[in-house]
């Protein structure tokens, strides 16, 4: 009974420690997590400058920038959807400037019914907005139908070999260009996915489930033995 005992005490502390342990890891991510949307946060209403020459993932993720040109009309549509509104599509249109540069712009969203209603090709534009190398894609995401033209997430690799663009997204903030049914999608730090704190109480909450359960088996044990 005695080794019973402690075989079932080392089983319940072990667990209770490895459960805290899990609830503690997510408190320093979600420290992590909002330290990330305070940078951005800090950094993505920075006054707007030229689209560097070379951008960089590293140096220029979410640096605010402006550019001129016209919409060529080339475009790719990313499966999307957006609450209350239900599904539709991210427009990533290609902008080319008079120095001849070709961008991807995010341009937004369109619900899908009104995917047509959005003019793609427009002379005279002004973009303000920020770089974004997005981390969309895992190993579940689909190939793109290239024959609809549509993709099922924002792969600015991939996207710019199609459209003969360069590699790197500048997510609108202002479109000159919009106009209903398009609607701009900015970058916001706090549209970044932070549910850490509610794994962190789950794990929590298993932990204090797995003593609970560990003290009333140990209890019992020890009643047997008496």
């Amino acid at each position: 009974m005695k080794a019973r005992f402690i075989g079932a005490a080392i089983f319940g502390i072990t667990g209770v420690s490895i459960l805290l342990s899990l609830g503690f890891w997510q408190m320093r991510r979600l420290e992590w997590k909002l330290a990330l949307i305070d940078q951005i946060e800090a950094r993505i209403h920075n006054d707007p400058v030229a689209v560097p020459a070379d951008p960089n993932e590293e140096r220029d993720r979410y640096l605010p920038v402006t550019a001129e040109g016209n919409f060529t009309g080339e475009a790719a549509f990313v499966l999307s959807s957006l609450r209350e509104v239900g599904p539709g599509l991210r427009v990533i249109a290609v902008l080319e400037t008079p120095e001849g540069r070709r961008l991807l712009v995010d341009r937004g969203f369109v619900p899908e019914a009104r995917r047509d209603d959005v003019p793609l090709a427009v002379d005279d534009v002004t973009i303000e907005g920020n770089l974004d190398w997005p981390g969309d894609v895992d190993s579940y995401t689909p190939a793109p139908d290239l024959g609809r033209n549509l993709w099922f997430a924002r792969d600015p690799g991939p996207m710019a070999e199609a459209l003969d663009a360069e590699s790197v997204l500048l997510v609108a903030r202002q479109d000159s260009a919009a106009a209903s049914p398009l609607l701009t999608m900015p970058i916001s730090g706090v549209a970044l996915k932070n549910d850490h704190l509610e794994y962190a109480i789950t794990w929590f909450l298993l932990a204090s489930v797995w003593a609970v359960m560990t003290i009333a088996l140990l209890w019992r044990i020890r009643r047997t033995t008496v």
